[in-house]
């Protein structure tokens, strides 16, 4: 585990999210009173604004089962895991150019970590077990410090046994605030995903060799910050920034903010010149920041919907509360652009990345999987379906690790050609770097930075990096049943 200093108490801001130091306001910022974090209303998720002048904030993350209730009565609560004392938790506000020291404290019985989700950190502290660190074990506490160099919309999750943790809950946000954004009246979390809950509130199967080979095993229960269609307030006439996150692990959602002109304005936490919200699907992991004016009069209603079904499905709904404000005409506002490395795309090379099928579906003994040196059952799969450039994750019979993908020079631009050569949608996630979006060959593409991008099936699409960011880097589908059975590589900057 790592070793950091302590800093004197006046240079910190000290947060224990196992507690209710974490708090819940989904309207911060608009001089609403905000809801005591034991008595949360249904939807609303937010934190403690961090406003301490010091440079550091601590966060303690206690991943451990608990009781929490998903499902209405008469079912029971349902077993979660999570990282607080309830879900969605934590949410971690900081300032860009604060530094975050976050402690995992593990409370389960298997080993964990923690990835910083979207986040340009340095690689040891992307929390990828054997690859970039040795796992936690139970009763184990490890140590992430790093500062985020960018603003934005980012999550955290673990990275073994990611198909049970997440599915049962263990996510958190981190939300790193921009120093001269504009001022909106209300900046809330909805955190899009799907329970694979019974009617008695216990979970089912969590992955099967059906979905794993097609398009995911899909979750039962649809709810945003874990309550089943929600009403969130928020303040009348207000201008409000909704930071929309899909952390399930199967499906792909297109949301709508229904009877208000909605502008997406970041994408993954990136800054975009304000676009209407009108047709952005998310994959597993995708996020997008939206303005949208409240109703002018309390009581009145919004609704958040995902059409990406056969029918539009109702996911929350938006009640204004309070006297309205006194703003006038809706005008969208762009946020400050992010210091991305920008790729020089005349002498970037070209490099393939293929996603496909597997020619021959493998399936393993589980018996030798303690032997590997590198990963153990918790981190891979005995069946693969998938693969990347023909490998799979692992390959060669689960006994070593296989080659990175690609070895970049450190400092030089390359363009990735991500060519999906399956029927299905594959959200493809690159850790450490936010990449640039170019172009398609299958749609228009507005250009973009990201840190995940959904592949539609039998299309190539063309992202930049600068290769700034030296180590090895995971890049996988983040439907976790794809990544788990061979949809899953690294590339090493060096």
């Amino acid at each position: 585990m790592p070793h950091h200093p302590a800093s004197a108490l006046s240079r910190r801001t000290l947060l224990r999210a196992g507690g209710a130091a974490i708090a819940a306001t989904a309207l911060g910022g608009t001089g609403l009173a905000a809801p005591d974090a034991g008595a949360l209303k249904p939807g609303l998720t937010g934190s403690t604004p961090i406003t301490a002048a010091g440079d550091l904030v601590e966060v303690e993350l206690v991943a451990k089962q608990r009781m929490l209730r998903i499902l209405p009565e008469p079912a029971d609560p349902s077993p979660l895991i999570t990282y607080a004392d309830r879900f969605p938790g934590p949410v971690i506000r900081m300032r860009k150019g604060q530094r975050l020291r976050a402690t995992l404290v593990n409370g389960l019985d298997e080993h964990t970590s923690i990835h910083w989700h979207g986040i340009r950190l340095p690689n040891l502290e992307d929390g990828v077990p054997y690859l970039t660190q040795p796992p936690t074990k139970p009763g184990e506490r490890h140590v992430y410090e790093f500062t985020p160099p960018d603003a934005g919309s980012f999550f955290f999750h673990p990275h073994c046994n990611t198909v049970e943790l997440l599915g049962r809950g263990l996510a958190g946000v981190l939300i790193v605030e921009e120093p001269d954004a504009p001022k909106f009246d209300a900046d809330i979390v909805c955190l899009v995903k799907d329970w694979q809950l019974d009617k008695s509130g216990k979970f089912g199967a969590f992955t099967t060799d059906r979905g794993a080979s097609r398009a995911g095993t899909f979750g039962s229960v649809s709810t945003v910050n874990g309550a089943i269609e929600p009403v969130i307030e928020v303040p009348a006439n207000g201008d409000i920034r909704a930071r929309l996150y899909n952390i399930d692990s199967t499906r792909v959602v297109d949301l709508r903010v229904e009877g208000a002109d909605a502008w997406i304005i970041a994408v993954d936490g990136n800054p975009l010149p304000p676009r209407p919200l009108d047709g952005w699907p998310m994959g597993p992991a995708m996020r997008i920041d939206v303005l949208f004016r409240a109703p002018a009069k309390a009581g009145q209603t919004l609704r958040l919907t995902n059409v990406y079904s056969a029918e539009p499905r109702p996911l929350a709904t938006f009640r204004a509360v309070g006297p309205g404000l006194p703003n006038k005409r809706f005008k969208p506002r762009a946020l400050p652009a992010s210091a991305i490395p920008e790729p020089d795309l005349k002498d970037a090379p070209i490099i393939p990345i293929a996603f496909s099928a597997t020619a021959v579906a493998q399936s393993f003994d589980a018996a030798v999987l303690p032997g590997l040196p590198y990963a153990d059952a918790l981190c891979l799969s005995a069946k693969t379906f998938w693969a990347i450039n023909q490998q799979s994750w692992p390959e060669g019979g689960h006994e070593r690790l296989p080659p990175p993908l690609v070895t970049l020079e450190k400092g030089r631009s390359y363009i990735f050609e991500l060519a999906n050569l399956t029927p299905h949608l594959h959200p493809i996630h690159i850790h450490g770097y936010t990449f640039k979006v170019l172009s398609s060959d299958a749609r228009k593409v507005v250009p973009h930075h990201a840190d995940t991008v959904l592949l539609e099936p039998k299309e190539r699409l063309r992202v930049a990096i600068k290769a700034d960011n030296p180590g090895d880097w995971m890049f996988h589908c983040h439907i976790i049943e794809h990544q788990d059975t061979g949809m899953m590589g690294y590339i090493r900057v060096a």
